[in-house]
């Protein structure tokens, strides 16, 4: 099968197009002829080795020493199933899923093996595969550290990187369990925020969301472009903070932690389970959540994919086509 294969860290021209092995089942996994992938900040992370300093030895562990242990990266994916194994009874030969490959990556190829148990779902029936493709990371994101705030109906939530993948879909989740929302993005995405639901949008080029009167139940850092101090000036005393990029708190974050009522929420992955997958196929199939789609790109194009995405101003999700189809 072809495949997007990297044997070193790396500028975006390590990510060579080759032909490799086609996988095989064991007796608990499907496998899934890849129709689409994206171009996540993991993906980019992991290509170039880029990890903060404290993290080094435990990424080197994880990712390889002297070179990557997985070849083939892609973190998110929709396709079809081509083949269960012989233990499998949740899916079937032909069923159309979108999921997560985070754990072991290997999206970026025609064919993937995933654990039926793992966080896999049928596709939402009312969506392409391009656009199913864009939801396992980021919605799933978004969804776990709102349920880990506990955001409740009628509370303030600001989401500050609003017109990311996982801002983006933060709004639309926030929203969805009834809060009021305000989204923090540049001039040019402001009609996007507004488009997902937001009930207010600040433009952080015109003006400073901090020197506002207005206090937030939570504050959703999902770019980590604000200051912590300014958060903290806008987040209630008994709110929460949530950081996805951050993986260790600074000095002033643990302060905060220890004299306040402050609750801090810090980078780490949703649980690789079906239930969260579960409910956002429902929320799409129900309208109450869509996907932003910035670019896509053919298969062979992913070094220019990688390099637009590095660039850090992407609006949503970057698509990439590995076949061909014209199934919804």
């Amino acid at each position: 099968m072809k495949a997007i294969v990297y044997t070193k860290y790396g500028a975006p021209d390590v990510l060579q197009l080759t032909e490799v092995e086609k996988p095989v089942p064991k007796e608990n996994e499907i496998l899934v002829k890849v129709k689409a992938t994206t171009v996540t900040i993991a993906d980019i992370r992991a290509r170039s080795f880029t990890v903060p300093p404290a993290f080094w030895l435990p990424a080197r562990l994880t990712l390889g020493f002297r070179g990557p242990k997985k070849e083939i990266l892609g973190m998110e994916l929709a396709g079809k199933i081509e083949s269960v194994g012989k233990a499998v009874k949740k899916f079937k030969t032909g069923d159309q899923v979108f999921a997560a490959s985070l754990s072991g990556f290997g999206a970026y190829a025609e064919y993937i093996c995933l654990p039926e148990d793992g966080p896999v779902s049928i596709k939402p029936s009312n969506i392409n595969f391009a656009e199913a493709a864009a939801i396992p990371i980021g919605a799933r994101t978004a969804l776990y550290f709102l349920r880990k705030a506990n955001i409740q109906n009628g509370q303030k939530v600001l989401v500050y990187g609003a017109s990311g993948s996982v801002g983006s879909y933060a709004v639309q989740i926030a929203k969805y369990f009834g809060a009021n929302v305000t989204g923090v993005c540049s001039t040019t995405n402001l009609e996007l925020v507004k488009s997902l639901g937001a009930d207010k949008v600040i433009d952080y080029t015109a003006e400073d969301f901090s020197r506002s009167d207005e206090t937030y139940d939570v504050v959703f850092e999902a770019v980590n472009k604000s200051s912590f101090s300014a958060c903290m000036k806008v987040l209630k005393k008994d709110g929460t903070y949530i950081n996805i990029t951050e993986p260790l708190p600074s000095v002033n974050m643990l302060w905060t932690n220890l004299k306040s009522r402050k609750k801090l929420l810090f980078s780490r992955n949703a649980p690789e389970t079906s239930e969260a997958m579960d409910f956002l196929k429902e929320l799409v199939e129900m309208g109450k959540l869509k996907v932003v789609i910035d670019r896509h790109y053919e298969f062979d194009e992913i070094v220019e994919a990688h390099r637009y995405v590095e660039k850090g101003h992407k609006r949503g999700n970057v698509v990439i086509k590995v076949e061909e189809s014209n199934e919804s």
